[in-house]
């Protein structure tokens, strides 16, 4: 398929697909006058890369996690350096929502004082 049908099947820009391309993300083969020509395993591909980045995770954290994907679905093998990314993406995740408590304090007192006066 090309990068056309690639993008309306995964709801991924174009633009993007081809960010992905440059960061070794997808591999599609070319055809002989030049195109992308994508295979369904890059709809799984790119489907995967949406649901770690919706995780949270940056694009060299999935590029990781991308090898030790196991089976046809978003399973991963139990490797050493999975388990250490992934540490490291809950201990990011915990750090994030510290930070989102207290900038909703901060909006809370903001808002009470209007409120006061």
């Amino acid at each position: 398929m090309r990068i056309g049908e690639l993008s309306e099947r995964t709801g991924v820009s174009l633009r993007m697909l081809r960010y992905y391309e440059a960061e070794g993300l997808l591999k599609p083969k070319r055809t002989s006058s030049g195109y992308r020509d994508y295979e369904q395993k890059e709809v799984q591909t790119v489907e995967r890369i949406k649901l770690l980045g919706t995780a949270g995770m940056t694009l060299a954290t999935i590029q990781k996690f991308l090898p030790c994907v196991r089976g046809d679905g978003p399973v991963f093998e139990p490797c050493d350096e999975l388990r250490n990314v992934l540490h490291e993406q809950i201990l990011l995740a915990g750090q994030k929502a510290e930070k989102l408590v207290q900038s909703r304090n901060i909006l809370e007192r903001f808002l009470q004082e209007i409120e006061q006066d």
